[in-house]
């Protein structure tokens, strides 16, 4: 399965990293950092359906999505149309993402950002704060309810968000065992890459008012915005539809009326 083969290419990168910094020094630099204040997950509860835009060249499924991938410039716009947060891949080899990518875009805007990789370590958690980031991803199918528990014990002490990603109604509950406040449910069953628009309604819920919800994957257009807003989402994310728009901000513009 392609999640095994990324999880499994995600832990040989995290033991390479651990040989250029160690855990021992990378925490405490992380630590040494003024604590978040969990702006991510702030930004979240805005009114009406907020918006997180994605920024990846690739993705499995798709293989490259933008050839010339401009990411400052796709950053800055969104920034400038209104995104309510960022996502940015940091995955390398089947999302051509890069910590280097996430660095400079984190210089260039101030938009919340979310590094979405495939966490498999405590390790990462690290490497997201010291980044810059305001959030992780954790991703249910990857982790068990009490190596979530642990993490999100990390990320409260660093003041980072998670996104607890879930598929179905099984990982959901394992992230609200764990704790969860922020979950996700995608679209995208990670295990085949296919897509159910409608998972996210169905699930929806499965969630508590006390979580944030956020849909994802799938979005082709505002009308898909509206349907999830009147799902009940707290959040959309939006990667693709907006990475192959002609015209970013105006396509970004749209879905936020869609979201209101």
């Amino acid at each position: 399965m392609i999640l095994e083969e990324i999880a499994a290419f995600a832990a040989r990168r995290v033991a390479r990293a651990k040989e250029l910094v160690s855990p021992g020094k990378l925490r405490e630099a992380a630590l040494s950092l003024p604590k978040g204040d969990l702006r991510f997950a702030k930004a979240l509860r805005a009114d009406g359906t907020s918006l997180i835009c994605e920024v990846k060249k690739a993705s499995p499924s798709k293989g490259i999505i933008s050839e010339e991938f401009p990411y400052l410039a796709i950053a800055r716009d969104y920034e400038a149309a209104g995104a309510d947060c960022i996502s940015c891949l940091t995955e390398p080899k089947w999302f051509l993402g890069s910590d280097e990518i996430f660095r400079e875009i984190r210089g260039a805007v101030s938009t919340p950002m979310l590094r979405k990789d495939f966490t498999v370590d405590e390790y990462q958690l690290y490497e997201a704060k010291v980044l810059g980031a305001d959030a992780v991803l954790l991703i249910c199918a990857l982790l068990d309810t009490k190596t979530i528990a642990r993490y999100l014990e990390i990320c409260d002490a660093l003041g980072l968000s998670a996104l607890a990603e879930a598929h179905d109604e099984t990982e959901i509950e394992s992230a609200l065992q764990a704790g969860a406040k922020l979950i996700g449910v995608n679209n995208r069953n990670l295990k085949n890459f296919t897509v159910d628009f409608e998972n996210a309604a169905r699930l929806r819920g499965k969630i508590p008012s006390s979580a944030l919800f956020v849909a994802e994957s799938g979005v082709a257009g505002a009308q898909d915005i509206a349907r999830l807003k009147a799902a009940g989402a707290d959040a959309v994310l939006v990667g693709e539809a907006l990475m192959r728009a002609p015209n970013r901000r105006a396509a970004l513009l749209e879905f936020r009326r869609a979201a209101q």
